[in-house]
């Protein structure tokens, strides 16, 4: 009987990490599933950390470095009171992506018919791929694109609402008043980028473009 009571302790103590590491594992997946929601309905875990040197306490609160992408090798914090561990780990997430669904040439406008969602490993694809389709609206293509290749945000640009030496309004709001004057635009800009405009006056400001065209500036 004692050698039984033995040999099953010592069955415990080499069951206990790989335990340890399923539930480590269990808790990662949902913490990354709860943070790529919205993009990815499948995600998968792997610790590369050793059992070993895995936190102690039951319920460990996970943190990753802010702006680090969520899927992919990270390294995450993981902190029992006053224990920090640093885990090694593998994101693989499945979701939808955004391709170019027939050719685009340089510098064309994209219309809703040119691009596409695609769905698979997003832990696979080139950086900044676009995953809202809603970002290709009316956006101007910075290079070819072939049929099925996925979209980065660095090909494309979005269509410029100002265009230098374009009359615009300009529009300055302050405390419990708004001031209107027109100007001429001096460099091509976006929605919700900077314009500098040169009043009638000489003077030049600087303000955000709206939807509308007018540039504006809070006082």
């Amino acid at each position: 009987m004692r050698n039984l009571r033995r040999g099953l302790a010592a069955t415990l103590l080499l069951l206990s990490p790989l335990i340890q590491a399923q539930d480590i594992n269990a808790r990662l997946t949902a913490f990354f599933s709860e943070r790529l929601a919205g993009f990815s309905d499948e995600v998968e875990v792997s610790v590369r950390t050793p059992a070993a040197l895995l936190p102690t306490c039951e319920n460990p609160a996970f943190t990753v470095a802010g702006g680090m992408k969520l899927w992919g090798n990270l390294s995450v914090l993981a902190r029992c009171a006053s224990e920090k561990r640093y885990l090694q780990v593998n994101v693989q997430a499945t979701g939808n992506y955004v391709v170019a669904a027939q050719p685009i040439a340089r510098g064309s406008v994209l219309a809703p018919g040119s691009v596409a969602l695609k769905r698979g490993r997003l832990d696979q694809l080139p950086p900044r791929t676009m995953l809202d389709i809603s970002q290709a609206q009316n956006a101007v293509s910075l290079r070819d694109l072939m049929p099925g290749q996925a979209i980065q945000l660095t090909m494309l640009r979005q269509a410029w609402r100002v265009k230098a030496g374009q009359r615009v309004m300009v529009v300055a709001n302050g405390d419990g008043f708004s001031i209107n004057g027109e100007g001429q635009a001096l460099n091509n800009a976006a929605v919700a980028q900077n314009a500098r405009v040169r009043m009638s006056s000489g003077q030049v400001v600087s303000g955000k473009v709206g939807a509308d065209g007018n540039i504006l500036i809070n006082l």
